[in-house]
């Protein structure tokens, strides 16, 4: 099969031939993190708590003390960028490394989560450590107040030609892919960073994406969420199209996820409970996402997720065709090519879990897509005993052939999923707001360009910015 996606790794994408001035923007001449977000307090640590256990080191100051936790996002600060390719094991070859001890000095949960109920997570030193057994701690909350807040109005932000090369000085390579590379880079008027994408023209013609890359920027001309990255504008030369977003500083969680083996049960959960809002809110306004997976998912300075890669993201009211996303977690309806809706990111969304809790994707055979395809029509799943029983029951009814049973498909929608009894500890509204801590903080500095958890790559030799004759012009007339 092709790789086609941009900035893959080991599992490959198959697919066919503002009206108001943010302080956060590139142009604006702020130096300080303009954007509206107000920090809430940090909230002490009890003594029952859920570790991320790594193989990087954490400043010990970082596990007694919390970074602020932004609430009421409007457009984030620095935050986000497209992933790296960073090579590595996959999950079915990695075997486990032993942490020690010393190196398990990492930030906490804080009253969010309560421990895992002999879900298996305890059974291996090597995984991430679980809260303390005799404690129950929650998700902060009251479990009569679990309802999201109503999505506002979307307001387009206006993008083409926003931005041009002379704005900003490129620092280094942060990725690279099929199509071109993403660039860490600094503006030159507020001295904040982003990630600035490059696509090269002839490579996504040659590669048939046209209409994914278009369909790209149009998707995230329109989104404005929490959990969701931030394109701040676009532009072109006659070689290249550019788009300016955030830097997100924390890397991949599938970095974090293979450094980890596999989560326990609360960490899994809040993740998952992140995507499923972000999912929630694309749905509501009638995006489909399609490419779920750890390596699209980032982590922010405060250890929250950002969906990037909106290449295969699209404006589907009712149903569409295109065979296009990851093997590991195409829906059955996908492979076989039938008319399929927006229910394939819950199916996507179980398989995310299982993930995180299993360490290997329940489909995976030997890598070959042929045979994953093969399996998920078959559509038998083997489940660990370590898995949590209310977990397992979320996974059977996500990851299901059957669309009158597969939940985020039913009457009632997204909040099928966000009522399971495996969610039931979570308080939407707080996390909403990112007013729950993370189970993890990346160890990066704020503010600086910090790219010390993306790996580095030879730096781009072709010269940006050149203006000659562009027999693709006609191709990419909205950037």
């Amino acid at each position: 099969m092709p790789t086609l996606g941009f900035l893959k790794k080991k599992r490959t994408r198959e697919s066919p031939g503002q009206n108001q001035k943010d302080l956060a923007s590139p142009t604006s001449t702020s130096s300080q993190p303009g954007s509206p977000i107000t920090p809430t307090t940090s909230r002490g640590f009890d003594n029952s708590i859920t570790t991320v256990s790594t193989q990087s080191t954490i400043p010990q100051d970082l596990s007694t003390s919390q970074p602020e936790a932004p609430s009421n996002q409007a457009s984030p600060p620095t935050a986000g960028e497209p992933q790296p390719m960073t090579p590595g094991l996959s999950p079915q070859q990695q075997q486990a490394h032993p942490v020690p001890a010393d190196q398990q000095n990492l930030p906490t949960i804080s009253n969010l989560i309560n421990p895992p109920q002999s879900d298996g997570a305890t059974n291996s030193k090597n995984e991430l450590s679980n809260p303390s057994a005799g404690e129950n701690t929650t998700w902060a909350g009251n479990d009569s107040t679990k309802q999201t807040p109503a999505v506002q109005p979307t307001v387009i932000r206006q993008t083409k030609g926003k931005y041009s090369l002379g704005d900003f000085e490129i620092l280094r390579t942060l990725g690279t892919g099929s199509f071109g590379r993403v660039h860490l880079v600094q503006s030159k008027h507020n001295q904040r960073f982003y990630a600035v994408k490059v696509l090269k023209k002839q490579q996504v013609v040659k590669m048939k994406q046209v209409e994914h890359t278009n369909d790209e920027r149009r998707m995230l001309q329109e989104v404005k969420h929490p959990f969701l990255i931030t394109l701040w504008g676009t532009f072109q030369d006659s070689k290249n199209l550019y788009l300016v977003m955030d830097f997100v500083e924390g890397g991949e969680l599938f970095s974090l996820l293979r450094k980890s083996q596999r989560f326990p049960n609360p960490v899994a959960k809040f993740y998952a409970a992140e995507v499923t809002l972000a999912l929630e809110y694309l749905h509501k306004n009638q995006i489909i996402y399609r490419d779920l997976k750890p390596e699209n998912l980032l982590l922010d300075r405060h250890g929250h997720l950002k969906i990037t890669d909106f290449g295969f993201a699209k404006k589907v009211p009712d149903i569409t065709w295109t065979l296009c996303g990851t093997p590991d977690y195409l829906a059955p309806e996908v492979v076989s090519s039938k008319g399929y809706n927006k229910s394939v990111d819950w199916w996507s969304l179980g398989i995310l879990i299982f993930e995180m809790l299993c360490g290997f994707t329940p489909f995976w055979d030997g890598g070959s897509p042929m045979k994953i395809y093969e399996n998920i029509l078959k559509g038998r799943v083997k489940y660990p005993p370590y898995i949590h029983p209310d977990a397992q029951d979320l996974l059977q009814r996500l990851i299901t052939a059957d669309l009158t049973k597969r939940l985020g498909n039913l009457h009632g929608g997204s909040e099928d999923v966000k009522n399971h009894q495996w969610f039931a500890e979570v308080t939407w509204e707080r996390l909403a707001k990112k007013d729950i801590d993370a189970p993890y903080v990346p160890p990066v500095k704020a503010g600086v360009g910090d790219a010390s958890q993306f790996d580095k790559y030879p730096e781009e030799t072709d010269h940006y910015g050149q203006h000659g004759h562009d027999e693709y012009a006609k191709l990419f007339t909205e950037f």
